[in-house]
């Protein structure tokens, strides 16, 4: 008698669906609670009560278990509390940039292509003869070894400098660019919020920089009433305060920033949706809210001027569309002879990547 297969209850294995699919929300929760674990837990068990995210084997305690198991989540040592680990970080910073930039493949490590040659990494199949100020790593040694039996001998082989060839490089352009965030309490006024999209640009902006052009330098400062730089790591836990929206400051920073800079390429990105309200005077502020003072925006338009002089493009992300912040915009513009946009929170990533891609293959000064 052949014994048959004997079937027990059927536990389906978990292939990690349930836990990618939760993790993907979660990780936007995440980026909307400002890195607060606890807060963004509670969301995701109210939106599985309402739309019924689990399916009764696998539930949100489940999930909490897996985000310890693997690493995403860690007690704090000193309030216990469940806190995101430098995985969830990198996670956050991935998943805007495939967000935003979806159609991105990873290439080569390297910089920006452009049409001229100079010095750079990638060969070219041009050659020409050794001119002064050419670097070693830039001659072709079997060439000019070759030349130089051609030109001498081989009995008395020597090399001079007419022997020489030099290997021509695409010329490779770097960038130094810093992003401004205005942090002030208008960018979650009126029930709209445009400071999650803006920290998902800055995001994925810095991380198809470390994938793509991980030779540009790129640096993140937000401003308030003050200005100040943060880390890219910090940009998950970035909140707006009660603060109105001091750009003098910001873009002072931005440009003592590039300064120390030694690139020949050098711009400014500036995300913000209102007018610029401060200024810092000694110690105290000068404020006013209520339309366009013009003892501001002559200060504001005066950094404007000092970043043409010195080569730094200007390009400004308007989360507005109020004419009068238009005007002061297209005003601040032309004064920089740098670029604008005037962009509704869903479309400010599109304006950023084409734009940044594009001030890759040229010059900005």
């Amino acid at each position: 008698m052949i014994q048959g297969i004997r079937f027990t209850n059927y536990i389906s294995s978990r292939d990690g669906s349930d836990f990618g699919k939760l993790l993907k929300l979660f990780i936007q929760l995440l980026t909307i609670t400002s890195g607060d674990v606890q807060q963004a837990l509670e969301m995701l068990n109210q939106l599985d009560l309402e739309y019924k995210l689990t399916d009764g084997n696998y539930g949100i305690g489940d999930f909490i278990e897996e985000l310890k198991e693997k690493k995403y989540l860690q007690e704090s040592s000193n309030e216990n509390i469940l806190v995101i680990t430098p995985k969830s970080e990198k996670t956050i910073r991935r998943q805007s940039l495939e967000e935003i930039f979806g159609k991105l493949k990873k290439t080569f490590r390297g910089n920006h292509r452009t049409t001229y040659t100079g010095q750079g990494d990638e060969s070219t199949a041009d050659r020409r003869e050794y001119l002064f100020g050419d670097t070693m790593d830039q001659i072709d040694m079997t060439d000019s070894i070759k030349n130089a039996q051609i030109n001498h001998g081989i009995d008395e082989l020597y090399l001079t400098e007419k022997d020489l060839e030099v290997e021509e490089k695409d010329y490779k352009a770097l960038t130094s660019t810093v992003l401004m965030i205005d942090v002030s309490h208008s960018m979650i006024l009126y029930g709209e919020d445009r400071i999650t999209p803006a920290k998902k640009v800055a995001m994925a902006l810095s991380e198809l920089i470390k994938l793509k052009y991980p030779k540009d330098k790129l640096d993140v400062i937000v401003f308030g009433n003050d200005a100040w730089p943060i880390e890219i790591r910090d940009l998950p836990y970035l909140q707006v305060g009660p603060y109105h929206t001091n750009t003098v400051a910001g873009l002072a920073l931005a440009m003592d920033i590039l300064r120390r800079r030694k690139t020949s390429n050098k711009q400014i990105f500036m995300i913000t949706d209102g007018k610029p309200t401060c200024l810092k005077e000694g110690i105290k502020y000068y404020k006013n809210s209520f339309g366009l003072d013009r003892k501001i925006i002559n200060k504001t338009l005066d950094q404007a001027a000092k970043a043409r002089r010195a080569g730094i493009t200007i390009t400004t992300f308007m989360i507005a569309r109020d004419p009068y912040l238009q005007q002061f915009v297209r005003e601040f513009t032309k004064i920089n002879n740098g670029r604008a946009f005037y962009s509704g929170i869903q479309g400010l990533g599109d304006y950023i990547f084409e734009d940044y891609i594009r001030n890759r293959r040229k010059h900005l000064n």
